[in-house]
């Protein structure tokens, strides 16, 4: 009873967050319970894309609300705002850090009209240069960074005038020209079941259920000594249907009181007649009747993005550009749909360069530092894939996806080339290849289960020109006994086979009493 006066001006706090609750009581603007009771209503007017009449605004006072509702039209704030509740309480936060800075300005000399048009101008200034960045970072990655919705703005603000930010519009323009790339990485992540319904994934199907239908039965009822059908003899007291036999008792003088007796007891013998009705009835049943209904589904959460890109010096140019794009685009199509993205540059031995791009401050730093860069150095594969292999061992990545991205200017050792096959076997792992080249190689076909060649890469790089080559092919159309599959793996014969064969002399196609394989210390045959 003490304090219950004193809490209940405070009843507004718990519609508001935390970090709200200082500025809101300790502001110099107004009154404090219908400045409290305002930020809830202004909150949940941005939260849900409309900006409340401002008449019907009570803080700040209408001199002051009159210019601030004018700034944040103007800036489409609550449109910027909808469905995003940290972003609203940002946009509030900063509207009390400039509002009390009017107190200030008075202080300095400025005029009451002067200051409380300086604090909004300064709002204002504040919120085009952030709601521009924003629009920046929402074209290039389709949803905000979580760094964007809170007070950590200046590291990303920094970032996004910087550069490698420059670097970063430049790629994704490129993605516009490369609608097939886009749908590639796209495709990526093994997809896995959850128990979480989609209400947009369910298929219509017909559902059957019971109902109570009127049905028509048909039932025949036997009706005896209907005429009819004579059915056979019996006994009874019918005289129209008697035997004749019966009838010549009739005539007798004495044999007559036999008859009289017998028809009295119903015992003559006549024939048998029987008829049968039909009638219709009407009666109530369950029934299964089918009706229009949804097969129930569960949302399906595609895995984790693993990506290889070659940064060799003989990828400078057009194929930089496009290498550059498919992290840009894995980065995108990851986090738009909230699964982890973790990239391997690659180039000479020994270098190769790890980045886990998450969507915040930290992961745009990095990719804008990567994109930045430029190509240079040799080309091993095998560090990489090695590493690729490693990472999959963790529970968090074993639904990936591996994507390399490069000119196909490399090729696997057999052994790497075995545990990659391994990994394919037990963890089925798709490999998929961006060709940035004229043609294909035997070490990128080796290793990716399908390739997408980016044949015209030189238009991205500034020379207008076209593939010299008239398909990327070359290799398996001229050359298919060159490649590294099953069938030419078990038709391979050592040289150190070859050399036991000849020392024994043995023929082409000569008998040998060993049944080991062709690959073994004793061949059957010479190659």
């Amino acid at each position: 009873m003490l304090f219950a006066a004193a809490e209940t001006r405070l009843a507004a706090l718990d519609q508001l967050p935390r970090p709200l609750w200082l500025g809101g009581l300790t502001h110099t603007q107004g009154m404090l319970e219908p400045r409290l009771r305002a930020m809830a209503q202004l909150r949940d007017g941005l939260v849900a894309g409309r900006l409340p009449e401002v008449s019907d605004w009570q803080w700040p006072p209408p001199d002051l609300a009159t210019p601030l509702a004018r700034a944040m039209q103007r800036l489409e704030l609550a449109a910027l705002c909808q469905g995003q509740q940290s972003l609203s309480e940002t946009v509030l936060m900063s509207v009390l850090f400039h509002l009390d800075f009017i107190t200030h300005y008075r202080d300095r000399g400025a005029s009451s009209t002067e200051a409380i048009h300086r604090a909004v101008a300064a709002f204002a200034d504040e919120w085009q240069e952030r709601s521009g960045l924003m629009d920046e970072l929402t074209q290039v990655f389709g949803l905000l960074p979580e760094d964007a919705k809170n007070n950590r703005w200046d590291a990303l603000r920094g970032l996004l005038q910087s550069s490698g930010w420059q670097e970063v519009l430049r790629i994704h323009r490129l993605l516009e020209r490369l609608p097939g790339l886009t749908r590639i990485v796209r495709d990526l992540g093994r997809s896995r079941s959850t128990d979480e319904p989609d209400a947009h994934g369910q298929t219509p199907v017909q559902v059957m259920e019971q109902a109570i239908a009127h049905q028509e039965q048909t039932q025949t009822v036997r009706v005896p000594d209907m005429p009819g059908q004579t059915q056979g003899i019996h006994r009874s007291d019918r005289i129209a249907r008697m035997l004749p036999s019966e009838a010549l008792l009739l005539g007798h003088p004495k044999l007559r009181l036999l008859w009289h007796a017998r028809r009295a007891e119903r015992t003559l013998l006549t024939y048998e007649d029987d008829d049968r009705m039909s009638e219709v009835r009407q009666h109530q049943a369950l029934v299964n009747q089918p009706r229009p209904g949804s097969q129930p589904a569960t949302k399906a959460i595609a895995g984790p993005i693993l990506l290889c890109v070659d940064t060799s010096g003989s990828m400078q140019g057009g194929a930089e550009a496009i290498a550059k794009a498919v992290v840009l685009e894995a980065m995108r199509s990851a986090h738009s749909q909230s699964r982890a993205c973790y990239v391997f540059a690659f180039g000479g031995a020994g270098e190769v360069l790890e980045l886990e791009l998450s969507l915040n401050s930290t992961g745009i730093a990095r990719l804008t530092e990567f994109l930045g860069q430029a190509f240079r150095g040799g080309t091993d594969i095998c560090g990489p894939l090695e590493r690729v292999i490693a990472k999959l061992e963790e529970v968090r990545w074993q639904r990936a996806d591996l994507l390399i991205a490069t000119d196909g200017e490399f090729g696997a050792t057999p052994a790497v080339a075995a545990q990659l096959d391994a990994v394919k076997q037990t963890l089925g792992l798709r490999v998929q290849g961006v060709l940035i080249g004229d043609r294909e190689t035997l070490g990128l076909m080796e290793v990716c289960d399908h390739i997408y060649a980016v044949r015209d890469w030189r238009r991205f790089g500034g020379a207008a020109v076209d593939s010299p080559v008239h398909t990327p092919s070359l290799t398996a159309l001229y050359f298919p006994a060159a490649l590294r599959n099953a069938e030419n793996r078990a038709a391979t014969v050592s040289g150190a086979s070859v050399s036991d064969a000849v020392r024994s002399g043995l023929l082409r196609g000569s008998p040998s009493s060993s049944d080991s394989p062709p690959n073994a210390a004793h061949p059957t045959r010479l190659p």
